[in-house]
């Protein structure tokens, strides 16, 4: 019986064999420990057990997965163990193979079993062929080369903003405060400034009549932040950060061509064919142009996503398959008949990067997503509340990576206003004042 009082029917067959040929590998740095398990030629419903090792080389997998082709292995499984399932995954599946990347972590967890690396293939080996495993999402090749660079961007974007964290604290050791005056201390007014310290410009008159623009009308509040103890050693390492600061933005701008030309390349991320609209622009629109138009993400977030969850949403029927996937949708925990909602899980952390910077984008905003987040804040909280809209802008990118001729409209800032009947806001305002104290009488307008 469920909490709901009705019965519940269990599968009579579920404990028999679904997978007859089955394969396991139990993934280390320099080695894999292979498990297979097949039906045993003599005796009906008896298996035999093959373990061994194989180095994780390329001409040693390469042999590996001729003999479980030859063995005729309908599915092999990868325990994702840091980095090195990619070899055992990237060979095996070039063959042919049916291969899953399963989380060690859920498959594992077994107390009184020895911790070896035989017992832990023979293990996944079983779990395996009574098909009890789950398998890791894996992109295609295009979308596995498109993720390198985003990733890559977004770790050498992280570098650089410590960097200019580290050029923050050196100026603050100097007893120079242009941080607290200039909003983009990396700013044009802020750069010019910084080179002419380190080229030995001490006069804080002469570096505040660098600023440009709006910060000019601050000059009074620049010659004050600009008068320290700027020295030779802190110019000489204020150099240092320049150059890596440099280096790197001209390597992120690397790598934005090349995301561009990755998207470029692949099919289905161009607009599908159609005839031009009224106002002559085309009907269809390529897939990172149709998420740059929801709101709070911007065009490197919208590459982002689309290098995470890659571009066919076969992998995940519903939308809410892909929110329960990425863990930004709390988990059900139910004990007894009291069920209550869990924390949310790590998930794909460069996913719910670009999901949390878009919906603390849109929570700024005079939108439908604004308005939601405004809302929810007020009710469950800031962090719960951005959570809660990451959760709705992925609901709104399956449903446009599901159709490729789909665009988004916002539902406008009034949406939650109007799906609430006049008499309930009516009502919903009486009880506000009758809160402060007042008595209420309604007349009814000329």
């Amino acid at each position: 019986m469920d909490p709901n009082g009705n019965q519940i029917q269990l599968d009579p067959t579920e404990d028999e064999e679904i997978v007859a040929r089955v394969a396991a590998i139990d993934v280390a740095k320099d080695s894999g420990m292979v498990c297979t398990r097949v039906p045993h030629p003599d005796r009906p419903r008896r298996r035999v057990t093959t373990v061994w090792s194989v180095p994780a080389r390329t001409a040693a997998i390469t042999d590996l997965a001729g003999q479980l082709t030859d063995e005729g292995i309908e599915r092999v499984v990868l325990e994702s163990t840091s980095e090195y399932w990619r070899p055992f995954y990237y060979l095996l599946e070039a063959r042919g193979l049916t291969v899953w990347v399963v989380n060690a972590r859920e498959v594992k967890n077994v107390p009184g079993r020895p911790k070896t690396d035989k017992l832990d293939a023979v293990w996944l080996a079983k779990l395996n062929e009574r098909g009890m495993l789950r398998a890791s999402f894996i992109p295609p090749v295009e979308i596995r080369q498109l993720r390198d660079y985003t990733r890559l961007r977004v770790d050498l974007t992280g570098e650089r903003s410590r960097h200019i964290q580290r050029l923050e604290k050196l100026l603050e050791d100097a007893l120079i405060k242009l941080s607290s005056v200039a909003t983009n201390m990396m700013g044009v007014s802020g750069r010019l400034m910084i080179e002419a310290l380190i080229a030995g410009e001490r006069d804080p008159r002469v570096l505040a009549d660098l600023a440009k623009g709006r910060l000019r009308v601050k000059r009074a509040a620049l010659i004050e932040a600009l008068t320290g103890r700027f020295d030779e050693h802190h110019g000489e390492l204020a150099a240092m950060l320049l150059e890596q600061i440099d280096g790197l933005t001209a390597q992120i701008g690397r790598l934005d061509a090349r995301v561009e030309q990755q998207l470029a390349d692949i099919p289905a991320a161009q607009a599908p064919p159609g005839d031009t609209g009224l106002d002559g622009q085309p009907a269809y629109l390529p897939t990172v142009d149709r998420l740059n138009e929801i709101t709070g993400i911007g065009r490197h977030a919208a590459q982002a996503i689309i290098a995470e969850v890659g571009l066919s949403m076969a992998v995940f029927p519903t939308s809410a398959h892909l929110t329960s996937w990425s863990k930004v949708c709390p988990r059900a925990v139910q004990s007894g008949a009291k069920t209550h909602a869990g924390k949310t899980g790590k998930g794909n952390p460069y996913l719910k990067s670009a999901l949390g910077e878009a919906a603390a984008a849109a929570g700024r905003t005079n939108t439908f997503l604004g308005v939601r987040y405004r809302r929810l804040a007020l009710r469950i909280g800031k962090l719960k509340a951005l959570v809660a809209v990451a959760r709705s802008i992925l609901v709104i990118v399956w449903q446009l990576l599901a159709d490729p001729t789909a665009r988004y409209r916002d539902l406008g800032p009034e949406f939650f206003e109007n799906r609430v009947r006049p008499e309930r806001r009516k009502l919903n305002h009486i009880r506000q004042l009758e809160a402060l104290g007042y008595k209420v009488t309604l007349e009814p307008a000329a």
